[in-house]
């Protein structure tokens, strides 16, 4: 016989310094429960499920701050779970999903949602035959996580040299995308979407300096000019002068909203952040779908609110829908 939860709440995580916002806020109102620190980690299958309610907050990065095992056993932890019939936001399906960004382009097509052109590669030499590529393009890994592994790439024979010469690029999961190269203002930079489930929490324009770790937390972008960064993902040398901008964009179109909404509600999400970019010839194009999404207070208090208070009210009206 399965035995009863022992919490209210379980927090999964690798990063606690992206957790604490929430941390504190869960504090605050003295809410029941447990981190779950998955840097170390063990589960027997005979003693789960511990809460009721389980909130995944495993990222892909995890590896580029040397923690490579936190992905695998994240997977197994929460598919063992949702056999046992826990309540699990951002599960084993969702998780998958952001390690897979084949498969994000894969679910933008069938949206019907414009996305970038992509060829997933395992062997530079399996690209040789194909006419579809084009040039410049990104190289990105299958699974992301804060802007690791990203080049832009010229030719094929760049690609060669920059994979003979940089092996590690593989790393972790051996699978890599050349991807359609997006122009876009950069005066204006790309937009990110945060979601509450279905439910618009805020948007914000990005302005990126040239710098693809894009992680919204101010641990890693820090709001402050001056204060260190907290993030393990070194930056190009030739950007460092110049630090990624966040600015809250109250103008999202109603389009760019509801093409997000069908994303989160089709892949069936809890907690998601969606990118998106405007080309010069007027295309706008979604090309990166985030299962755990670093908050930025700045952000939502300039549309009148603490975010992290908001997915403290999400998880107790999760809580409060549960019946035990």
């Amino acid at each position: 016989m399965p035995t009863a939860p022992t919490t209210d709440l379980a927090i999964l995580f690798e990063n606690e310094t992206w957790q604490q916002p929430l941390f504190n806020v869960l504090d605050k109102r003295q809410l029941s429960y447990t981190k779950v620190d998955l840097k170390s980690a063990a589960f027997g299958g005979h003693d789960l499920p511990k809460a009721k309610l389980y909130f995944n907050q495993a990222s892909p990065s995890a590896y580029v701050r040397g923690r490579p095992r936190v992905v695998p056993l994240t997977l197994a932890l929460l598919k063992n779970l949702q056999i046992q019939g826990a309540c699990v936001l951002n599960g084993a399906d969702v998780f998958a999903f952001e390690l897979s960004k084949s498969a994000q382009i894969a679910h933008l097509k069938e949206l019907g949602i414009d996305h970038p052109r992509s060829v997933a590669f395992n062997d530079v030499d399996a690209l040789a035959s194909r006419e579809d590529l084009r040039f410049p393009a990104m190289l990105k890994p299958e699974q992301g996580g804060s802007g690791a592994r990203m080049h832009k790439i010229d030719s094929l024979d760049e690609l060669r040299h920059l994979l003979e010469t940089h092996p590690e690029l593989w790393e972790p999961d051996q699978l890599l995308l050349l991807q359609e190269y997006l122009p876009h203002d950069p005066e204006f930079g790309i937009v990110r979407m945060e979601f509450l489930s279905s439910e618009l929490l805020y948007a914000m324009r990005v302005v990126t300096h040239g710098r693809y770790n894009l992680c919204p937390s101010e641990a890693c972008n820090p709001a402050e000019a001056g204060d260190a960064s907290a993030c393990a993902i070194p930056q190009p040398q030739e950007v460092e002068a110049s630090p990624v901008e966040f600015y809250p964009y109250h103008e999202l179109p109603d389009e760019a909203r509801d093409a997000g909404q069908r994303i989160v509600q089709s892949a069936k999400m809890d907690v998601a952040g969606i990118e998106f970019l405007e080309t010069p010839d007027g295309r706008r194009v979604f090309y990166d779908i985030n299962a755990n999404s670093n908050l930025r207070l700045s952000i939502g208090q300039a549309f009148g609110f603490d975010p992290f208070e908001r997915v403290a009210d999400f998880l107790e009206r999760k809580l409060a829908a549960l019946k035990f």
